[in-house]
């Protein structure tokens, strides 16, 4: 009994402190202490709300936190807008193509019992001619569209299309032989608030939030540990950075005319048509996803090509100017492959400025650093 009662009057004195606190941080609710009262309870008389056992403040914080959070994903619906450029480049031949369908289930006469439209944009970087980037801007959406799951299990509806029309050129290539060719392919599907991104090879898809680089995809080059292990295992080696001594990239469309690539004996080979994808829920705070062939990616890097992205955006708001402008200074970088890029917007409005403060920085210098400075100043 006494030591339960020594409890009592500990946790009395906790919650006197922490009504205390409560008093001194939050000037809304003016807490009026019962000291005749056992509970330590308090009462807010202008809103006639009674609270037993008040807990901190941080706790309300992180509460509406969450609730803002979950309020942005309920009330937001992306305004779509899109663009799109390519160029040459320093090459002879442009093997980069793309693709922007606004609405995909109407594209092909589907219909789908939901009247939200499914968007599809995608990039597809050719190797070796330009047939099968082509083969698949072409025959893709439409695969994706006659899939049985579509629309409801579009994460394996997108990965058996890739697969299937990887098959169907395959068989095109056994008639023609002149189309043998390989192709990347990165894909983007907007359907409500999801954005679903498809990559196989080294295009890239970057989204902007608030101002800042989420990279939707991962490219696939034989130097890539995961990918360099995966390809090991199906029989394939990398030599001086090249899949087989032969290819740049570990997944790709096509190539079925390169001996060792896509069969060994019968069974899968190490290069892969399956994509990885990545699916995201789009908030207030998504501003633009940017889908660039690898030529893009040679001199902006992620971050970079945002914040360039979002500064002619500011000054003009037109994305497919913007989409211009990234391929030109891609140019005068010294990019030297075929460029091309997507832009899908998801708000009406141009980004918003950020304001960021600056650190405040402590600059010092080693004592080597100091010795090495002296000598410099005494010749």
């Amino acid at each position: 009994m006494c030591v339960q009662e020594g409890d009592e009057q500990v946790d009395q004195e906790i919650d006197n402190k922490k009504m205390s606190s409560w008093s001194l941080h939050c000037d809304l609710l003016h807490a009026q202490m019962d000291n005749t009262e056992k509970d330590s309870s308090f009462r807010i008389s202008s809103d006639k709300i009674t609270l037993t056992n008040s807990f901190p403040l941080e706790s309300i914080c992180e509460d509406a936190e969450i609730a803002e959070k979950k309020q942005n994903l309920i009330n937001f619906v992306p305004n779509l807008r899109s663009g799109e450029w390519s160029d040459i480049g320093g090459r002879s031949y442009m093997e980069d193509t793309h693709i922007c369908i606004g609405d995909l289930a109407k594209k092909f006469g589907y219909n789908v019992v939901n009247e939200e439209a499914i968007s599809f944009y995608g990039v597809f970087d050719g190797h070796g001619g330009k047939s099968a980037a082509q083969f698949v801007r072409d025959h893709l959406p439409r695969v994706i569209v006659e899939d049985a799951d579509f629309p409801l299990e579009l994460e394996k509806v997108v990965t058996r299309s890739f697969l299937e029309t990887d098959s169907e050129f395959a068989k095109t290539c056994s008639i023609e032989s002149s189309l043998s060719s390989g192709t990347t392919a990165l894909t983007a599907i907007i359907f409500g608030r999801s954005l679903l991104v498809a990559n196989a090879g080294d295009c890239r898809a970057i989204l902007s939030r608030a101002g800042g680089a989420i990279e939707m995809s991962k490219d696939h080059r034989p130097l890539c540990i995961k990918e360099r292990k995966r390809i090991e295992s199906l029989g394939g080696f990398v030599d001086d950075g090249y899949l087989n001594g032969q290819l740049g990239v570990t997944r790709a469309l096509g190539d079925w005319h390169l001996e060792g690539m896509k069969e060994i004996s019968g069974r899968s080979g190490p290069l892969s048509a399956e994509p990885e994808l990545k699916l995201m829920t789009l908030t207030k705070e998504d501003e633009f996803l940017i889908i660039g062939s690898d030529g893009i990616w040679d001199v902006f890097r992620s971050q970079n090509a945002i914040d360039f992205a979002r500064r002619r955006l500011q000054e003009h708001n037109d994305v497919k100017q913007c989409c211009k402008e990234i391929i030109g200074e891609a140019i005068k970088r010294g990019a030297t492959d075929n460029l091309t890029v997507v832009m899908i917007c998801f708000q009406s409005d141009p980004p918003p400025p950020l304001v960021v403060e600056r650190p405040r920085v402590r600059r010092s210098i080693s004592a080597e650093g100091l010795q090495n400075l002296k000598c410099l100043l005494e010749g």
